[in-house]
């Protein structure tokens, strides 16, 4: 068994787990954040996306050993004070949600996007980079819709990504 320890969602946590257990089930079983979802266990679809130190990362294909020492976000520690993060808000008002299941991956695969743009997106980019996240239940209209009004509205310099 390795300890591992991390900073997650602005706390320490300590736990154990199996040297081949991965990130994701780490995250969802010993420390009950199930907002990380599980869908294919193959890295295709993202809905496991996570933040690494700043960095989005699909936790199934890190082991939790591996990220021993690192500082995790997960969906459930995007929000501030009660308080929806904008991405959150621009999904809800862009009509960007269907079944939810893949939605904490896009999420967090955008708030990275949005950090890494500082100055915008356009269609294409968003499209391109939400590449690697599945969503089986919409045409991708309204998901880019809404990271395109998130970025909008956080490069204005009222929010910052998380």
């Amino acid at each position: 068994m390795a300890k591992v320890e991390l900073f997650v969602n602005g706390r320490a946590v300590t736990g154990e787990a199996e040297d081949r257990t991965l990130l994701v089930h780490f995250l969802r079983e010993t420390l009950g954040l199930t907002g990380t979802h599980v869908g294919c266990d193959t890295s295709q679809c993202g809905a496991c996306v996570v933040h690494v130190d700043g960095r989005a990362i699909k936790s199934c294909t890190m082991l939790a050993a591996q990220a021993s020492g690192s500082t995790i976000t997960t969906i459930e520690g995007l929000g501030s004070s009660g308080e929806l993060h904008p991405l959150q808000v621009a999904f809800r008002e862009n009509h960007a949600l269907q079944c939810g299941f893949c939605t904490p991956g896009m999420i967090m695969t955008s708030v990275d996007m949005i950090r890494r743009h500082p100055n915008g997106l356009d269609e294409t980019t968003v499209r391109d980079e939400l590449e690697g996240n599945i969503c089986r239940c919409t045409g991708y209209h309204n998901i880019v819709k809404a990271v395109l009004d998130a970025s909008d509205k956080m490069g204005k310099g009222t929010v910052k990504a998380a």
